[in-house]
């Protein structure tokens, strides 16, 4: 986790989502596919950073013009990727290793959050193959 490093502009959506949240983002991750900017906090640190009904994440989004989005960071490849699908409820991950050798993920979720795990046009399920690319060198994430 420690070799990922920041451009310049990734430090710059840093600090101005610091000086907005009071809260200190791990990484983050700016999205063009989307249009949006991931940023990855401290464990029990996200509510504190979306702020009161999500009034830190609105004017996030109203400053840079992109979707905000905000995920807390995981110990284990499981717990990122339960926090990357959050709010889907997350019943197992399990990582393993597909006969080419790459390490994929086959997460269950709860059969009424699968649309939520997916999200629009992909979205959630986008957030957490790149968090899990980007940490734990996860190549595909399947819902089962």
């Amino acid at each position: 986790m420690s070799d990922i490093r920041l451009t310049e502009e990734e430090i710059r959506y840093a600090t101005l989502f610091e000086s907005i949240t009071g809260v200190t983002p791990m990484d983050v991750v700016i999205d063009g596919d989307y249009s949006r900017i991931i940023f990855v906090v401290q464990k029990n640190q996200a509510a504190l950073a979306v702020g009161r009904g999500g009034a830190n994440v609105k004017m996030l989004k109203q400053i840079v013009g992109k979707d905000v989005e905000i995920v807390e960071t995981g110990d284990t490849p499981e717990e990122l990727i339960k926090n990357s699908l959050y709010p889907a409820k997350v019943i197992m991950v399990k990582v393993t290793k597909a006969p080419s050798g790459a390490k994929v993920a086959i997460t269950t979720v709860a059969p009424e959050d699968k649309g939520i795990a997916i999200g629009k046009n992909g979205r959630n399920i986008a957030r957490a193959k790149i968090l899990a690319k980007r940490y734990f060198d996860i190549e595909k994430i399947i819902l089962a």
